[in-house]
């Protein structure tokens, strides 16, 4: 693993700007491996060093992975000339990390965002090579029942000639015209344009899952949380092999 200095080590990690980390280290806010460094410009090995500023562990590893709980009307963007975008919803800190979604929700759909400054993963998500699955919660305006459930099963043509691949509806058997559908692929407003063929109308719609990881349900609209090693290893799985 190459060297890296260690201003620019706390700058890669978003707790600061280069002179902010500069700074820092030159009032002996940071340690490597136990001992205080007051030089910005040590060098050290990013995968190996024990950094802590603070005596709060610094995360060296560059590329980072999180979960956001994406909010109605907040658009799966970088920037927007009009509208709010997730990265808005991000403190200071993770903002100087270089995220971007991996994927998108449409700007009324809520829930499971992967957020990431890892290109490759964003690339493999969204490649029609992968059929990784994603759930989504819905409610309509219509009921569901055995006919729908086969007919998501065998695959759905859209009005304007659109294939969909075969998809799991699955209608609460307590209100059915709540339920869940599960995805393999991410046409444009999929979920949406296969229930309104079969006369059922979104209202509201959730993505809970990708891959099999889960959306917290701790986690707030709005909110958002590194994934944890096994989430990671668990999405990097999913979405790469």
């Amino acid at each position: 693993m190459p060297m890296i200095r260690l201003d620019k080590l706390l700058t890669d990690a978003g707790l600061a700007t280069r002179s902010e980390a500069r700074r820092m280290i030159a009032g002996g806010r940071a340690t490597v491996d136990g001992s205080a460094v007051t030089s910005p410009d040590t060098k050290l090995d990013p995968e190996a060093a024990e950094v802590k500023l603070d005596g709060v562990p610094v995360c060296t590893r560059k590329l980072r992975y999180f979960m956001l709980n994406k909010p109605d009307g907040v658009v799966s963007a970088t920037e927007d000339a009009t509208e709010k975008t997730v990265l808005d919803l991000l403190p200071k800190e993770l903002r100087r990390l270089g995220l971007f979604p991996a994927g998108r929700l449409d700007k009324d759909t809520t829930g499971l965002l992967i957020l990431t400054n890892d290109g490759a993963l964003c690339h493999e998500a969204t490649s029609p090579k992968h059929h990784v699955d994603k759930v989504y919660e819905f409610t309509a305006d219509g009921m569901l029942d055995e006919a729908d459930i086969a007919a998501f099963a065998g695959g759905i043509v859209l009005q304007d000639g659109t294939v969909c691949r075969p998809a799991r509806l699955a209608p609460d058997p307590a209100d059915l015209s709540r339920g869940t559908v599960t995805l393999s692929e991410g046409k444009y407003h999929q979920v949406k344009r296969m229930l309104a063929s079969r006369g059922a109308h979104v209202l509201t719609l959730k993505r809970i899952s990708i891959g099999g990881l889960a959306l917290d349900p701790a986690l707030a609209h709005g909110q958002v949380r590194e994934l944890t090693a096994e989430e990671k290893a668990r999405l990097l799985e999913k979405v790469t092999n």
